[in-house]
């Protein structure tokens, strides 16, 4: 079972908002959509639903072509960022609505309908109505109307955003035992990195209604493929700075420098862009002796409780470091920062990944 995009794009009204685009998803997977918000999430789930038809392209379900195929003839569900249920209907109901509908009989809906409560940790619930359970409760309900259908493809659009922080957490650990029970393909979109790395499976990244990666979670966020993915898998976006190498020597913007060692050791001379992420970023005097130093201007600080966010200029660049503990300093103050060369990413000046960080290929 698979879904397959061959190069696939929407236009409204002239304006672009899916790039042709060729993706492959396999039977029983998670694949994440991350990306901003506007980066063609929806728009890109909404033509694989079927609820929109490509401009250009052609989609494939099990190897069959299902362009023009109404969404209501696929094995498609979708639940929404504004999940929906029934208010006058019980819980068992709401998750029964879609077999009804179908003209499944009583016997076979009530087997479903139980069977997807259980994995749903929703039987208890059953004879109440939506309004008397908790949000993540009301959520589960909502994915189990779209479950019980036994679609082979389920879309999640931004299905946690609505919730607090708790409930989110809970779900963020139900919902892979979820894509693991049912065996459909599992398409998720999210604006958040966190997320996309506490779901796994494959991610693909989003910007300006283009794929730029696709591939296993873990690979698209170790080693990004430009410095674009690597701005849409970092939160938040990756800082960069530029820098030259010379020989065994990489010196950046600011007459700091570092061994060219590893990877960068076999990349030509030349000029480079050196990335790093905000939580690789440390205050002088907390790191060890290999890292690279650099002198910034501390424009502000928001403190989170357990960490800090430093707001920073180094020349004409604004770079954002994510620091742990508590830490007032001074705004307009002199700040000394480092960052472990072992996190640092070189890309092309045209944005191509040159050499990834050395930490990205640690067991």
């Amino acid at each position: 079972m698979t879904l397959e995009l061959k190069g696939v794009s929407s236009s409204v009204d002239g304006r672009v908002h899916i790039h042709p685009t060729d993706l492959t998803l396999q039977k029983g997977t998670m694949n994440v959509l991350l990306g901003p918000t506007l980066a063609g999430k929806t728009s890109l789930m909404r033509l694989m639903a079927g609820l929109d038809q490509p401009t250009t392209g052609r989609i494939f379900w099990e190897g069959a072509d299902v362009t023009g195929q109404r969404v209501q003839d696929r094995r498609v569900a979708m639940v929404y960022q504004q999940f929906i249920n029934y208010p006058a209907m019980s819980v068992y109901d709401n998750i029964a609505s879609p077999l009804k509908l179908m003209g499944v009989n009583k016997p076979e809906i009530e087997r479903r309908v139980r069977e997807t409560a259980e994995m749903m940790q929703l039987t208890p619930m059953l004879a109440r109505k939506p309004l008397e359970l908790s949000g993540g409760q009301q959520q589960r309900c909502a994915l189990a109307r779209a479950l019980v259908k036994g679609a082979g493809l389920v879309l999640l659009d931004e299905p946690l955003a609505n919730l607090d922080y708790k409930l989110r957490e809970e779900l963020r650990v139900e919902i892979p035992k979820i894509f693991e029970a049912s065996g459909a393909i599992f398409v998720y979109a999210t604006t958040e990195p966190e997320e996309a790395l506490l779901l796994g499976g494959n991610t693909a990244t989003l910007w300006e209604g283009r794929v730029t990666q696709f591939g296993p979670t873990a690979e698209v966020y170790r080693q990004p493929a430009d410095m674009v993915t690597a701005r849409v898998f970092s939160d938040p976006p990756m800082n960069f700075i530029q820098v030259e190498k010379r020989g065994h020597r990489l010196t950046f913007g600011q007459g700091a420098n570092a061994p060219a060692d590893g990877a960068f050791a076999a990349l030509a001379d030349g000029r480079y862009i050196a990335g790093f992420r905000p939580n690789h970023l440390e205050l002088a005097g907390h790191h060890n002796g290999t890292a690279v130093e650099f002198d910034c201007d501390l424009a502000g600080t928001e403190i989170t409780g357990s960490e800090t966010f430093l707001h920073l200029r180094i020349g004409a660049q604004k770079w954002v470091g994510l620091v742990h503990g508590v830490h007032a300093l001074a705004h307009g103050s002199r700040q000394k920062v480092a960052i472990d060369p072992a996190f640092i990413y070189l890309f092309t000046e045209d944005g191509q990944l040159a050499a990834p960080a050395s930490y990205a290929f640690a067991a």
